[in-house]
Parts: C-alpha cells; sequence; structure tokens
C-alpha cells in the first residue's frame, strides 16, 4: 500500500477527503453555502478540522471541490446521452432535456448547484464562481455544437436560447413535475428550432 513516511496511507487519506466532501456537498446542497461552516463539516463528517483543512485549505476550496463534482456528474450524465445519438442533434437534444427533466423533477432536487452558488457570491473572482461560469459556458458551448448540427442559421442564438430555456427549468423546479418538466422543456425547444427554421426558410426565399 502506498504511504508516506511517518503519515497516513495513500488509500485512507482519500478516503477521509471523500468524507469530508461527500458531507460537505450534502450539506451546502440542502442548506445553501454560507449557511454551513467548517465547524458543521467536521462535526457531521466525523473527523478533525486538521483533517479538513489538510485536504481543503480554505472553506473556499472546499466549496469549489464541490462544484466541480457537481460539474462531473453533469457531463457524465451529457456525455452517456451524446453517445447514443451520435449522428442525430435532434434526437441528442431530446435525450439530453429528458435526463434533465428528471432531474428537475426529483422530490429534494434544490435547484442547480452552480447557479445556486453563484447566486451566494457575487464577487466574479470567488473560486466557487469561477467554477460555476466555466459550467456555464461549457453549457452554451455544447449546446451551439448541438445547433449546428441542426443545421440551423443561427446556432450561436439557438445555443443561447436554449441555455435560458434549460437555467429556467433549474430554478422552476418547485412547479414543474418531471413529466411537465419533459415535454414543456422539448416543447419549447422544438418551437425554437421551427422559429429558426423559418427563418432559413425565409432568408432562402428572398
Amino acid at each position: 500500500m502506498e504511504q508516506r513516511s511517518g503519515g497516513q496511507p495513500a488509500v485512507a487519506r482519500a478516503d477521509v477527503r471523500e468524507r469530508i466532501l461527500d458531507t460537505a456537498s450534502d450539506l451546502f446542497y440542502r442548506r445553501g453555502v454560507r449557511a454551513v461552516g467548517v465547524d458543521l463539516v467536521v462535526e457531521m463528517a466525523g473527523v478533525a478540522k486538521t483533517s479538513l483543512y489538510r485536504h481543503f485549505r480554505t472553506k473556499d476550496e472546499l466549496i469549489a471541490a464541490f462544484l466541480q463534482r457537481e460539474d462531473e456528474d453533469f457531463w457524465a450524465n451529457w456525455d452517456r446521452v451524446a453517445a447514443v445519438h451520435p449522428e442525430d442533434g435532434a434526437a441528442e437534444l431530446e435525450g439530453q432535456l429528458a435526463w434533465i427533466a428528471e432531474r428537475v423533477g426529483r422530490p429534494h432536487y434544490r435547484g442547480c448547484p452552480q447557479l445556486n452558488v453563484a447566486a451566494e457570491f457575487p464577487d466574479e473572482e470567488h473560486p466557487a464562481r469561477i467554477v460555476a461560469r466555466r459550467h456555464k459556458q461549457a453549457l452554451y458551448l455544447r449546446l451551439k455544437g448541438i445547433a449546428r448540427r441542426l443545421g440551423v442559421q443561427y446556432p450561436e442564438l439557438l445555443a443561447t436560447q436554449l441555455t435560458v430555456v434549460i437555467n429556467g427549468a433549474f430554478v422552476s423546479s418547485q412547479a414543474l413535475s418531471t413529466g411537465d418538466a419533459a415535454q414543456t422543456l422539448v416543447q419549447m425547444a422544438r418551437a425554437l428550432i421551427a422559429a429558426t427554421s423559418d427563418e432559413n426558410a425565409r432568408g432562402a426565399a428572398t
């Protein structure tokens, strides 16, 4: 087993880090980041405060790690759907919207973690805000890629509109069941694509 001289085994250190991050992630998501202090995290995780600071130098670093984990989970789901529809942009888009709707409709869903944290920290240079901003930029870029595969005239515009629709679903979760969310997201996406297609047709006619 890998081990530093005089230190904990590497596996044990990783387990402690994951326990801290698991606990912090649950608390941050359910209660909000500002409402949760490191004392509560170490109490609920059952570790010493020195252990927390050994793995995360500051609370801000812990928050950023929480968002990074959420980011990786989100894109793992996205990539899984994308792999099923490599040649069909429309089918991929509806597949992406379907699992997003399922997530939004969960009983204990409390919104998009990136949006939640960004709302709590107005400082654009806060580490967590940077992670959140990168996540939303990545969402736009992936949607633009799908829009280009759809052959619309203005893929950047469609990607922006779809980004607004998806983020709107994240903040409207309390008003949507899973079925409502899926139907609403797909209908809105189809309407936006149809509107863009109409613009294409009018442009070709002139």
